[in-house]
């Protein structure tokens, strides 16, 4: 397991708290990271420790302190009830933290989180990893003053994630998303869900209502039969299609040289002119970028921040600006259900 030293000679020493599905995979990636030296993960899990271990030929450290004493940051993979405690530990040592979303399960835990970071000075990147989509990268020339977003995400049912609502299982990627897109307050929003095989709500619709007017309608399910990752962009200068979960996409927008759709506007319904077709006026525009791994790229990021100082990609306070409004779509489920009942 080599460790490729950058240009300024530093090195980072990084650790993962929680080697569950996801924590997995950042350990499996941190070991092959230029510029850094994957020190070992903490599971309180005997078994899954072991098993991780061998497989990755990784250290287990014995105690989440050991580890904390053994780096300089750290990837906060584990449950989200723990995220608050497990992140202040770090800061406290001032160990840099990376935490998965949601950054935390209360807005008082990520407001400990975010206190702690301010005392510490440490850097804090919150893991929104659709940020580092390929089709997000590849869109990102053309985004224009999104006016109206809307995104499906659905999968089939499985354990991982349900300690919490779909909401903030899945949905907030795109409460996340959105967010960036459009840069602006929320002014509304509306919400609408049900549980089906848990007791908190498996699938779920949001439309948040942005202050400069643009509009997000958000779908979000844990209990689909398929996967489908797409996000669908409307902004004056056109249309972005992007399929999220093979990190692909296509832009149309008007051709600039339009003699068939200047026709077409001094045309009337007896000229007898044939209308142009959609090829015509309409060209589409591929959306490609390098076919990097999104976590790779996230972790890479998180590296940058604390090596090169660059500002961590997705924020403390913008992971906190993602719960409270994952919170509010929440909220607005219970007493639109609520409202339904005393009908």
């Amino acid at each position: 397991m080599g460790t490729t030293t950058g240009t300024n000679g530093r090195v980072l020493r990084l650790g993962v708290a929680g080697v569950g599905s996801l924590g997995f995979h950042h350990a499996r990636i941190a070991r092959e990271l230029a510029d850094v030296r994957m020190m070992g993960f903490f599971d309180p899990e005997a078994d899954r420790a072991k098993e991780v271990s061998a497989e990755l030929d990784i250290h287990a450290f014995p105690s989440l302190e050991a580890l904390l004493g053994a780096v300089d940051g750290v990837v906060v993979a584990s449950p989200t009830k723990t995220h608050a405690a497990v992140a202040s530990a770090a800061l406290e040592r001032g160990v840099h933290v990376f935490i998965e979303k949601p950054i935390a399960s209360t807005l008082e835990e990520a407001d400990q989180i975010l206190t702690a970071a301010g005392t510490s000075g440490a850097v804090v990147q919150v893991g929104h990893v659709e940020r580092f989509n390929a089709a997000l990268i590849g869109a990102s020339p053309f985004l224009d003053s999104p006016l109206f977003i809307e995104s499906h995400r659905l999968a089939p049912f499985t354990e991982r994630g349900t300690d919490v609502a779909v909401v903030l299982d899945l949905m907030i990627h795109d409460v996340d998303l959105v967010a960036s897109l459009v840069g602006g307050p929320i002014q509304d929003i509306q919400a609408t869900g049900v549980p089906i095989l848990t007791e908190s709500v498996d699938i779920a619709n949001a439309r948040l209502t942005f202050e400069n007017g643009a509009v997000a309608n958000l779908t979000a399910s844990r209990v689909s039969t398929e996967r489908l990752r797409k996000l669908r962009i409307f902004q004056r200068s056109g249309y972005l299609s992007l399929n999220l979960a093979e990190g692909t996409g296509k832009y149309l927008r008007l051709k600039q040289d339009l003699p068939a759709l200047q026709a077409l506007s001094g045309a009337d319904a007896s000229s007898g002119r044939l209308a142009p077709d959609l090829e015509s006026i309409v060209e589409t525009v591929p959306l490609t970028a390098e076919p990097t791994e999104p976590l790779r790229r996230e972790l890479e990021s998180f590296r940058d921040s604390i090596l090169d100082g660059t500002l961590p990609a997705v924020s403390a306070r913008e992971g906190r600006d993602a719960l409270a409004t994952a919170l509010a779509i929440e909220a607005r489920i219970m007493s639109h259900v609520a409202d339904t009942r005393s009908s």
